[in-house]
């Protein structure tokens, strides 16, 4: 799996998310559509209930509409979508 700059920087409103790591075992499998995102969580729907992730303390697999499918550590998306898109991201893989 592959991590890009691109991707990095994209939006995750509307993919499809997967926790595939994660601080609180609890967490882990969760998966979903996005549905929200703040600077420090993932809002995933899953099971027809609203689970918010922090994004710092876990490692997220999202599918992309093209179906591919990338695994993205939760740090490297922190900070409020809007802000993340305009800034260059630091290379952390």
């Amino acid at each position: 799996m592959k991590t890009t700059a691109a991707v990095v920087q994209g939006e995750f409103i509307g993919l499809n998310a997967k926790v595939v790591k994660s601080a609180n075992r609890s967490q882990i499998g969760i998966s979903g559509q996005v549905i929200n995102e703040t600077r420090n969580t993932l809002v995933i729907k899953h099971r027809n209930e609203d689970k918010t992730i922090p994004k710092e303390a876990a490692v997220f697999q999202f599918t992309l509409p093209d179906g591919i499918v990338v695994e993205i550590e939760g740090n490297a998306i922190l900070g409020r979508p809007e802000d993340r898109v305009k800034k260059r991201p630091k290379r952390r893989w």
